[in-house]
């Protein structure tokens, strides 16, 4: 007797038809892992995933078709072909993420295939079908009803194929794609993503990770825009590449600020249109004005093609301020630049955002937070986030993704020596990026360089850079080796800020700095383990500590700084040093104090009054001791008679940033000082802060009150923060300063004095 199948009563709504194809898709996905989710992650529908068109600066709104979804896949040794699907994943989530469905990884010995089925607009006589991809890490070849269309090789960039030659008359088509990732092994350009996440490094990324689209274009169509604008001469020059040209056809361009016109042109294909604009309007951050432009192709009156797109009136330069300092210039004034690096990963969805609307939330965060920039983080991301950008207003600093192997030292030794299939790989994907994102105004410089990571012929990779984007900036190396060639020095300094010596010819940027660490419970990627570059128990102490930063830096723009980029935007899997949770539920500091101190950097910092001089620059006097003294060492009345005296700083030679005066080799010293101050001083005694280089661990008592402990090390003077107790402590005439300064390893140093904030003139009125 046969056995009888037995139906679940979904399989029989199936099969009669009644449930939908969003029910259906719902059903058979679900969120792989255990792992911690954004506030996003609800909002993901299998059927309708990310269907906002993904080309906003070259729309055609009506002749596309969005192939997002669920798709069958298989990880296949490298060796075999794709024979039977494995499951369903949900595209464009990377395989490994908990958004695809799957959560698996992929080694260099498996390819992923994707397959599905398609459909053609039935009356496409005459007409090409171009299938786009938004990126596919990392070697992508595609295949259409069995047939090779194309490959690709790059994990960033956009690409498309031709496919209407080898589809059918009528009927699905079949669309199979295979995927090769090697990850951390190899030398391409990979980012954070590693086989072994750990500390810094993510999650790898394999497979389909942005939107997969079909368009419906004329045998005569725009294949690209290329826009250049001069906020200078008030002009957008535009440069259209026009596929299957025929003679006599032409350009019309139209640019419009809402409905009014401001400027057109009707070049002959091929040639570069430059329109004029009378009265422009600029881009800014806190104006993110863009104009609408419009393409047409024509074949004497009728209408062949048409694009929409829309472009900003920006420049980016470098520019003397009024004290000589060269500075980054946002059209023709200095604008300091502050903003978070932006690493762009999702608990969920790893590189893919969950939806537009997050996309669009870290942007309007950062603006909520009080920056007007992001530096993003060796990764690029889809076209729709620079499109938010641009129309939000943030201006954009964006990375290369990097590259295997690291280097350092001096120059000229320390560059890697990359082979010669590798160097390409490095040219062609940059040169990609470049040109794919040329036409966003968010976008202000370039970095081909993070900290030595995969850094090869910086010289020649500048100069290549500079001479394929003229109109934006260059940063030749952010952090480590700087080989003194592109637009700026960018230095890296944790957690405390700093800047490198003013230069004549480029501007001085800190490319990173911050990373104060707060691991939120329920928030984290795991429960134990997390770290961030500087702990703190809570949001009070966290924001109190952003302050202090934002407070030692506020003096460094009038001395020349013109940017700094705060770690970071989010936690990211262990890192917890994020401004938001991983999950982006939990933003960690009040947010308007934040947005306040971040604001207040724009405005002039208060001059510094030296109340108690430091040995730094002048030798001041100290009592001192290496051995252990009575235990009111630190009281206001101590007789110190029998220490020996000696001038500051104390420590030994070679210790960063110190300036020994007297050696000091031992475990501990203990060091006092009196010092006078005046009615004056004494009044505006909460603008004092300690101006402290200490190398390791220090106490610091004032009239016997404890004023400061510190952890760890500095590497320069610091201001630092005086305990309330010590500031009431202070009084007119003479005061004591007593330090215990304790060194375990490596370098060792201690100094101090005092200093006092005094209001800048017009506290309401920006500088620049």
């Amino acid at each position: 007797m046969k056995k009888m199948s037995l139906l679940t009563p979904f399989a029989i709504l199936v099969l009669c038809g009644v449930v939908s194809e969003k029910s259906f898709a719902q059903n058979v996905w679900q969120p792989a892992g255990e792992k911690i989710r954004s506030v996003f992650a609800k909002n993901v529908n299998p059927a309708y995933v990310h269907q906002e068109y993904p080309r906003p600066q070259m729309t055609r709104q009506n002749n596309w078709q969005n192939l997002n979804g669920l798709w069958d896949y298989a990880i296949v040794p490298v060796n075999e072909e794709f024979k039977e699907p494995q499951g369903k994943i949900l595209v464009p989530f990377a395989v490994e993420s908990s958004l695809s469905g799957v959560g698996k990884t992929v080694k260099k010995e498996n390819n992923l295939f994707y397959k599905r089925d398609f459909k053609v607009p039935l009356h496409r006589k005459g007409k090409r079908i171009l299938l786009h991809f938004g990126a596919v890490d990392w070697q992508a070849t595609v295949y259409v009803n069995g047939k090779e269309v194309g490959s690709h090789k790059g994990g960033y960039t956009p690409f498309s194929f031709d496919i209407t030659d080898v589809l059918t008359e009528s009927g699905p088509q079949e669309l199979l794609v295979k995927v090769w990732d090697p990850t951390d092994e190899s030398t391409y350009p990979r980012g954070k993503q590693v086989n072994n996440p750990r500390s810094i490094w993510y999650t790898s990324v394999t497979g389909i990770w942005q939107t997969v689209w079909l368009e419906t274009v004329p045998e005569t169509h725009i294949d690209s825009l290329k826009l250049t604008p001069s906020l200078k001469d008030g002009t957008i020059t535009v440069e259209t590449k026009v596929n299957g040209v025929q003679d006599g056809d032409k350009l019309v361009i139209t640019a419009s600020a809402g409905r009014r016109t401001v400027a057109s042109a009707a070049p002959q294909t091929g040639e570069a249109a430059v329109l004029k604009i009378n009265n422009p309007v600029s881009w800014t951050p806190e104006r993110p004005y863009l104009y609408d432009l419009q393409v047409h192709v024509l074949r004497g009156n009728r209408l062949v093609d048409s694009v929409t797109s829309y472009f900003a009136l920006r420049d980016v330069t470098l520019g003397k301020d009024c004290q000589g300092i060269t500075r980054i210039l946002l059209n023709g004034k200095f604008v300091f630049q502050h903003g978070p690096l932006d690493q762009g990963w999702w608990p969920d969805g790893l590189y893919t955002a969950p939806t537009d609307a997050a996309l669009r939330y870290d942007i309007e965060m950062t603006k909520k937070m009080g920056f007007n920039m992001l530096r993003k983080h060796v990764k690029v991301e889809p076209a729709r986030f620079y499109y938010w950008c641009d129309k939000l207003g943030i201006l954009v600093w964006q990375d290369m993704p990097s590259s295997n192997g690291y280097v350092g030292g001096k120059i000229p030794d320390s560059d890697m020596e990359r082979e010669q299939e590798s160097a390409d790989q490095f040219y062609a994907e940059w040169t990609e990026i470049i040109n794919s994102f040329y036409n966003h105004p968010s976008i202000i410089m370039w970095v081909p360089f993070n900290e030595g990571w995969g850094q090869f012929k910086t010289v020649e990779v500048v100069d290549y850079t500079q001479k394929t984007d003229p109109t934006r900036l260059v940063n030749n190396a952010s952090g480590w080796t700087d080989y003194k060639v592109g637009h700026v020095n960018d230095i890296h300094s944790y957690p405390n800020p700093a800047m490198p010596e003013v230069e004549e010819n480029r501007a001085v940027v800190l490319g990173e700095y911050g990373g104060l660490g707060l691991p939120v419970e329920n928030h984290t990627w795991l429960e134990k383990g997390n770290w961030g570059y500087v702990s703190y128990k809570d949001g009070k102490e966290l924001l109190d500590a952003y302050i202090t930063l934002n407070k030692r830096m506020h003096p460094l723009i009038a001395k020349g700084l013109s940017a700094a980029v705060y770690t970071q935007t989010t936690d990211v899997e262990i890192e917890c040093n994020g401004l938001m949770t991983y999950d982006r539920a939990v933003v960690k500091m009040d947010l308007g104090k934040l947005s306040q101190s971040n604001l207040a950097l724009h405005y002039p910092a208060p001059s510094l009054k030296e109340v108690v001089p430091t040995s730094e620059k002048e030798a001041q006097e100290w009592k001192c001791t290496i051995e252990q003294p009575a235990e009111d060492w630190f009281a206001e009345n101590f007789d110190d008679s029998a220490w020996m005296s000696g001038p500051g700083g104390f420590g030994k030679s070679g210790t960063p940033g110190a300036v020994v005066r007297t050696e000091w080799t031992t475990g501990s010293v203990w060091i006092r000082r009196s010092f006078e101050l005046s009615e004056e001083d004494l009044a505006a005694r909460k603008q004092f802060s300690l101006n402290l280089h200490h190398d390791e661990d220090a106490e610091v008592y004032i009239n016997g009150v404890l004023a400061a402990r510190l952890k760890g090390y500095s590497n320069r003077y610091n201001k630092e923060n005086i305990a309330p107790a010590a500031l009431n402590a202070l009084k007119s005439g003479k005061n004591v300063i007593a330090i215990k300064c304790v060194q375990t390893g490596g370098g060792q140093y201690i100094d101090a004095g005092l200093t006092r904030e005094v209001p800048a003139q017009n506290p309401k009125q920006p500088v620049w």
